[in-house]
């Protein structure tokens, strides 16, 4: 025969373990670390049921055992308490300790009368029943219906349109490798990726499994992107990260770790359209310098001195590439362009198309 002792908290306990699993993979918690504060918090409850049955069964134990251990466990609560109250930084602390409070006075009371006046455990137990449900019903008819209504979401009105925050800068890929779920393969690739400040980085999971871009050392503080499923792609702006290294992982696969290196902005190199570029004639400059070598990351600026229009337009007279392209350049303006892969591009005027130019990246 089954012991069912030991079967209802095993039972209990292995529910409890699957919705903290459930809430940490499905999306629903922000992080897979947020899923497991919530299933500490299901767990201490379903401790405080089981203490509560204890005691009610069997009264209050007076052996030295029982007290040694109660103290040992009195001593353990109130230590993690004290840190736990004094040391977070949570708004919803008095909240819980309220919670908790709430919850432990009327166990307390109950567990005394059980012991001292079984009869009046009934109608303790239904009165303080019925107090806490009349109390949870105010409050939510008063947050619908009071002077302040806090359970109807407040509208906020905007006059103006919004502004569109969509990051915008040159694009570094990374992608999440087929496979990489399982220990020992490739994961992130490229493995250690250097960028510079104000790219927009770019995850692609090409791999068939859920996983996550989760900055280390803070666990997701400074970045992370939730679980991404297959196909799934998390953009980084990183116009606001200091200058440094990060290391990152994927929270459901702790052993796929990979490095994000920061490098400050590159001052952009500066091409010069002169005076006269305008007339095809021998011996004239039309872009200075006509061909740049430089790395990838850096900014080219383009610097129309001339006094008429002119366009940077990335191709082949006449046919542009779609590349990279000022349109059109008065007098004054200036166009910046950042080369983010390796290759030789070409471009020229396309209102003067004998003017043309050459930036070589390695």
């Amino acid at each position: 025969m089954s012991n069912w002792d030991l079967m209802m908290p095993g039972m209990g306990l292995t529910a409890i373990g699957l919705a903290g699993v459930v809430i940490s993979y499905a999306g629903i918690a922000h992080t897979f670390i947020d899923g497991m504060h919530a299933l500490t918090g299901l767990t201490m409850f379903l401790g405080l049921i089981f203490l509560a049955v204890g005691i009610l069964d069997g009264g209050i134990s007076t052996s030295n055992r029982a007290k040694a251990t109660t103290l040992v466990i009195v001593s353990i609560i109130l230590g993690f308490g004290m840190y736990g109250f004094t040391m977070n930084t949570s708004d919803y602390t008095v909240t819980l300790a309220g919670i908790l409070l709430a919850i432990a006075f009327p166990a307390i009371l109950i567990a005394y009368l059980a012991m001292k006046h079984p009869e009046l455990v009934k109608p303790i137990g239904s009165i303080t029943g019925m107090a806490a449900a009349t109390g949870i019903i105010v409050w939510v008819v008063f947050g619908f219906v009071g002077p302040d209504t806090y359970m109807i979401p407040q509208q906020v009105g905007v006059d103006e349109p919004h502004e569109d925050v969509t990051p915008s800068g040159p694009i570094f890929a990374i992608e999440i490798l087929k496979d990489s779920a399982e220990e020992g393969n490739p994961d992130y690739s490229p493995d250690v990726s250097t960028v510079t400040q104000g790219e927009i980085v770019e995850w692609t999971n090409v791999d068939g499994a859920a996983h996550t871009v989760t900055s280390a050392e803070d666990f997701g503080e400074t970045f992370d992107s939730s679980l991404m499923g297959p196909g799934d792609v998390f953009t980084l702006d990183t116009s606001n990260l200091e200058i440094g290294e990060y290391e990152y992982l994927c929270i459901v696969h702790p052993w796929m770790v990979a490095t994000l290196i920061i490098e400050e902005p590159k001052a952009p190199i500066k091409v010069m359209i002169p005076q006269g570029a305008a007339i095809p004639e021998d011996g004239q400059i039309y872009y200075d310098p006509q061909v740049v070598d430089t790395t990838i990351g850096t900014t080219v600026a383009w610097d129309n001195t001339d006094n008429t229009v002119h366009t940077v337009t990335s191709g082949e007279a006449p046919e542009a590439d779609g590349i990279f392209d000022s349109e059109m350049m008065t007098a004054g303006d200036m166009f910046e362009f950042t080369f983010t892969e390796a290759g030789s591009y070409n471009y020229y005027c396309t209102f003067h198309p004998w003017m043309v130019g050459t930036v070589n990246v390695e």
